[in-house]
C-alpha cells in the first residue's frame, strides 16, 4: 500500500508547506508515503504521467485557489486509468463545502478539512495497517455506500490537533519540522510558520476562522531557523498571519536571525505595522540591509469599509510606522490594497491608493476582493450586492458601490502599477511624471487607457519597449503640444528614462530616444582618473541635471556626468550606485 502527496505550486522556486508538513507528521509510516511537487505550468498530460508513474494505491492532493481547477481535471483523468486508486482532497478550497465537493467530483474518495496532521497520520494508519475505522478519524468527509459522513463528533473544530498542554500555548511544538532533504531548496523559497491562527477577525480571510493564536516554542524556532541560515536559503517565508501579534514572539525571533546572520537569507513577514512599538523600530532598523522584508495588509483607508470588513487598524499608525521604517533604508516593505470591498466604490478606492502611494512603498500589491468558502464575507455578500465569479479564485465582478466597468478600470491600474512602479525600473521616471497629475492613480488609469487606446495591451513587450512606450505616452497624453517648453520637458524626460534604464544595466546597445554621449576622450580620461574596470561601470553624460529635473517636474538644464557602478548595488532596489562627476566638465 503507497500513499502519495501531491502538490500542485504557483511557481517551481515555491514549495507546499503544507505536504511536507503532513509527511512528517506520519513519519512511522515513511517508507509507504511519497511527495511530488510539481506546478500549474507544467502541461496537465506531464502532471498525469508523473502521478501515474508514481503507481500509488491513494493519491491526496493540496487544494487551493489557483490549483483546484487543474486539480478536479487530473484527478478525474486518474480515476479513468487507475479505477481502484484512492484518492482525496484536503486543503482550504476544500474545507467548507465538502458535500458539495463530493458530489461535484464524483472521482473523490473523501475530502480532509480542518487542520490535517492528526487526520492524515490515521488516515494513513487506516490504509497501510487496516487500523481503525473511517467513521472514527475527524476530520473527513467520505462518500459510502451513497452516503455522505462527515466526521465532527468530538464537539471540537473538525481536523484541529488536540495536543493542547497546560500553561503557555506551545503545542504546535509537537508537529515535526517538516523538511527532511535541506539541499533540495537550495535555490527555493522555504515557506515556515511558527503561529497558527489570527487574533483578528477580516471578514474576507480564512484565518479569522480561527482565532486562537497558537505559538511554536522560540526554543523550537530558532533550532529549526539556524537549519535554514546554515543552508544558506535564499529566502524563508513565514506564513504566520500576523507575526507580530505577540511582541515577545516576534522580538525573539528577529533577535535570533541578526544574532545569526549568514549574510544571505531573507526571511519574509506579515506583519500588521499599527503594533510595532518604538523599541521594535529601533531594533528593525538594526538588521543588514535585505534580511528582513516586510508585508503590510492596509487593504483599505475607507473608515466605513474597515468598519464593514470587522477589520482592526489605526492607519495612521500604520503610516507613521512605514515611513520610520524607510528611515532605516534596510527593509523591503511590501503594502497591500484589495479592490470590491463593501462600502468603497471608484473614488473611495482612489483615495486608499494616494494614502498608501504617498508612503513609497517598496512594493504597492493591489488584489481584487475573492470570495472565500467558509470566510464572514461569503455570508455578508448580498448585503454588500457582491458579485462574484463562480469559479476559483471567486474574484468580485461589482458590487453595490464598484460596477464591473470600474473594476476592469483598476485591473488596468493594477498592470501598469506593476510594469511601472513595482518592477523599480522606472524610479526616476515615474516621479518625474507625477508632477502632471493631481492623483497618481489617475496617471497610472492614464497609462493603462494609452496602452488600450494604441492596442499595445495585449502584446508582449520588453523592456526597452516599456520605456518607448511610456515616452510616447508623454508626449502624446501628457504634453499635448509642442511649444518650446514642451520640446524641453520631452528632452529632459528621454534623459530620465536613460538614467533609469543605466540604473538597472549597462547596455551593449543605446536605445533610440538617447542623444548624448561623453566622448572618447573624456571617457577614456575619467576611466583612467578613477581607475575603472570597464566591465563594471557605465559613465553617461547628461544635458540636464535629471536628478532635481526628476524631483521637481521642470527641465533643468546642466551638463552633468554620472557613473553608475554595477558592483556595487543597492540592497533592495538593485539599482547601480551612482557617482556625480559633473565638477569633471570644468577642467
Amino acid at each position: 500500500m503507497k500513499i502519495l502527496l501531491v502538490a500542485l505550486n504557483a511557481k517551481y522556486i515555491h514549495s507546499n508547506l503544507a505536504v511536507y508538513s503532513l509527511m512528517s507528521f506520519a513519519n512511522k509510516y515513511k517508507a509507504r508515503i511519497s511527495l511530488t511537487e510539481m506546478t500549474i505550468n507544467h502541461s496537465e498530460e506531464d502532471i498525469l504521467k508523473e502521478i501515474y508513474k508514481e503507481k500509488a494505491d491513494v493519491i491526496a492532493f493540496s487544494c487551493y485557489i489557483w490549483n483546484i481547477g487543474i486539480i478536479r481535471r487530473i484527478s478525474s483523468e486518474l480515476k479513468k486509468i487507475m479505477p481502484e486508486i484512492r484518492i482525496w482532497f484536503g486543503g482550504p478550497e476544500v474545507s467548507f463545502d465538502m458535500d458539495q465537493c463530493l458530489i461535484e467530483n464524483p472521482q473523490l474518495d473523501g475530502i480532509m478539512y480542518g487542520e490535517g496532521e492528526q487526520t492524515f497520520l490515521e488516515l494513513a494508519g487506516y490504509y497501510i495497517e487496516g487500523k481503525g475505522r473511517l467513521e472514527n478519524i475527524r476530520g473527513l468527509a467520505y462518500k459510502e455506500s451513497a452516503k455522505l459522513d462527515m466526521n465532527d463528533g468530538t464537539g471540537k473544530q473538525p481536523g484541529l490537533l488536540s495536543l493542547n498542554m497546560p500553561g503557555e500555548p506551545m503545542w504546535m511544538d509537537d508537529i515535526p519540522f517538516p523538511y527532511e532533504d535541506m539541499e533540495a531548496f537550495r535555490n527555493r523559497i522555504i515557506y515556515y510558520e511558527s503561529s497558527r491562527g489570527c487574533p483578528f477577525s477580516c471578514s474576507y480571510c480564512l484565518s479569522s476562522v480561527d482565532k486562537k493564536v497558537r505559538f511554536r516554542s522560540l526554543e523550537l524556532v530558532k533550532k529549526e531557523l539556524r537549519i535554514f541560515l546554515d543552508y544558506q536559503i535564499p529566502q524563508v517565508k513565514f506564513v504566520d498571519r500576523t507575526f507580530n501579534c505577540s511582541k515577545k514572539h516576534a522580538m525573539g525571533i528577529w533577535k535570533f536571525i541578526k544574532e545569526n546572520d549568514n549574510g544571505i537569507t531573507n526571511f519574509h513577514f506579515e506583519i500588521a505595522a499599527d503594533l510595532l512599538e518604538e523599541d521594535e523600530i529601533a531594533f528593525l532598523a538594526s538588521l543588514r540591509p535585505g534580511q528582513v522584508q516586510f508585508e503590510i495588509g492596509v487593504q483599505s483607508t475607507n473608515p466605513d469599509t474597515v468598519e464593514a470588513i470587522r477589520r482592526k487598524m489605526d492607519f495612521d499608525k500604520v503610516a507613521d510606522n512605514v515611513r520610520k521604517i524607510k528611515e532605516g533604508a534596510n527593509i523591503h516593505q511590501h503594502l497591500d490594497l484589495i479592490a470590491g470591498l463593501p462600502m468603497e466604490g471608484y473614488k473611495s478606492f482612489e483615495k486608499s491608493f494616494l494614502d498608501v502611494y504617498v508612503l513609497k512603498p517598496d512594493q504597492l500589491q493591489l488584489g481584487f476582493l475573492k470570495i472565500l468558502k467558509g470566510s464572514p464575507m461569503e455570508i455578508d455578500k448580498e448585503s454588500y450586492g457582491i458579485v462574484f465569479r463562480g469559479t476559483a479564485p471567486y474574484e468580485v465582478l461589482y458590487t453595490n458601490h464598484l460596477t464591473y466597468e470600474e473594476v476592469l478600470r483598476i485591473k488596468g491600474v493594477c498592470e501598469m502599477v506593476e510594469v511601472y512602479y513595482n518592477s523599480g525600473q522606472f524610479a526616476y521616471s515615474i516621479q518625474f511624471l507625477e508632477h502632471f497629475y493631481t492623483s497618481p492613480m489617475k496617471l497610472y488609469q492614464d497609462i493603462s487607457d494609452y496602452y488600450e487606446c494604441s492596442k499595445k495591451a495585449m502584446l508582449a513587450h520588453n523592456r526597452i519597449k516599456r520605456y518607448e512606450i511610456l515616452l510616447d505616452f508623454f508626449k502624446e497624453v501628457v504634453l499635448e503640444s509642442d511649444t518650446e517648453e514642451d520640446i524641453s520637458l520631452t528632452q529632459v524626460f528621454q534623459e530620465i528614462l536613460l538614467l533609469d534604464l543605466y540604473l538597472r544595466e549597462d547596455l551593449k546597445s543605446r536605445p533610440v530616444f538617447s542623444f548624448a554621449k561623453p566622448s572618447t576622450a573624456e571617457l577614456r580620461a575619467l576611466y583612467d582618473q578613477y581607475k575603472l574596470n570597464h566591465k563594471m561601470v557605465h559613465i553617461e553624460k547628461f544635458m540636464f541635471d535629471i536628478f532635481q529635473s526628476a524631483t521637481s517636474g521642470k527641465a533643468i538644464r546642466k551638463d552633468t556626468i554620472v557613473l553608475f557602478d554595477y558592483a556595487n548595488r543597492d540592497v533592495l532596489s538593485k539599482a547601480a550606485n551612482i557617482l556625480i562627476l559633473e565638477n569633471e566638465l570644468e577642467k
